[in-house]
């Protein structure tokens, strides 16, 4: 999981009035187009501000907000199989736009699918297999919820204060970064060692379980597809390993939920993780498609396999943000910059 997002621009209302009509004016003449977004957490906003990894969570009251103004601007929520089935057919004045949830957390479940419910849209849920099953440890959802159970915490020895918001998120900045290039799962279970931390206990608290899939299936709204076994960065992986993840975690939801897996997203999902060979293992493991997080739009004829999706978090909180989503504009800039 991308554990840490860098804060990007953020805009103003009075500056949502003013780029609003022109970036409205601007997508009228880019004709039929799909827009992914993809996003991994969400909370209400008087927690949201309180989190010590906040920007890796979406404020829910904008997420309301941003639903209300697409639904208004004549843009159609769809599933993926929908969005699919749009990118391959000719002609038509399409303006649509998938939601998807990476990863697995409670939140999706608790969170997350009563917005969309809410609003009568649907949602993609895209699913770690290893969350589910207890097999992977979510290190940076277990640091946060220690920090915010905790005023004081050891680490390496030292105790350090965390007694207020500000102190938490200090402190997971700081820890996280250690732990980043380290064994980062052992740091992980030394750290809940050190400070009478049950790590499985935590993850009952965060992670998504069967049982909620299990409801989550039943609803006509959500759509599950799968994002590997133990989130690996999949173009550093073997073929056979790469087979193992993908597959496998098609094999496991299958199998597990009674359902056909049809989507798939990669995690991380850059150019420098994920490639054509991964494409194709996506292909032959039987799904319908496969999405990466490289920015853009869906035009006719996009390969299914490479689709473009646009990750949204913490420091996404403007309209305006997301209209240069949904122009274009975002991935201009991020090939510019070689942000791909």
């Amino acid at each position: 999981m991308n554990h840490q997002f860098t804060p990007t621009m953020r805009t103003s209302p009075l500056s949502d009035n003013i780029i609003l009509p022109f970036a409205r004016t601007a997508g009228a003449f880019l004709g039929p187009r799909g827009c992914l977004f993809t996003f991994h957490r969400a909370a209400p906003s008087e927690i949201w501000k309180t989190l010590p990894n906040r920007e890796f969570y979406l404020d829910l009251e904008f997420l309301d907000r941003l639903l209300t103004y697409l639904t208004r601007s004549g843009w159609e929520i769809v599933t993926m199989d929908e969005a699919i089935r749009r990118s391959a057919s000719a002609g038509g004045n399409d303006r649509y736009i998938n939601f998807s949830v990476d990863d697995g957390y409670r939140d999706t479940f608790e969170e997350v699918v009563p917005v969309f419910r809410r609003h009568r849209l649907p949602v993609t849920v895209f699913v770690t297999t290893g969350i589910p099953d207890g097999t992977l440890p979510l290190w940076a959802a277990g640091l946060e919820l220690a920090l915010l159970q905790k005023s004081q915490v050891i680490l390496e020895g030292k105790t350090i204060d965390v007694d207020s918001a500000e102190s938490k998120q200090a402190a997971f900045r700081a820890i996280a970064a250690s732990w980043e290039c380290a064994d980062t799962d052992g740091c992980y279970r030394r750290f809940c060692e050190l400070n009478g931390v049950d790590a499985e206990e935590l993850h009952r608290n965060y992670a998504i379980s069967w049982e909620m899939l299990e409801i989550l299936r039943e609803d006509p709204l959500v759509e599950i597809g799968a994002h590997t076994v133990s989130h690996a960065r999949i173009a550093a992986l073997s073929v056979a390993d790469a087979v193992a993840e993908v597959r496998g975690s098609r094999e496991r939801l299958s199998k597990r939920l009674d359902i056909d897996v049809r989507h798939f997203a990669f995690p991380f999902g850059r150019s420098g993780d994920c490639g054509p060979r991964d494409f194709e293992i996506a292909r032959q493991s039987g799904f319908a498609s496969a999405a990466t997080t490289r920015k853009g739009l869906v035009r006719q004829n996009q390969n299914p396999f490479s689709l473009p999706r646009n990750t949204i978090n913490g420091a996404h909180r403007s309209l305006a943000l997301m209209e240069s989503h949904l122009t274009g504009l975002s991935g201009f800039a991020a090939r510019m910059i070689g942000r791909v």
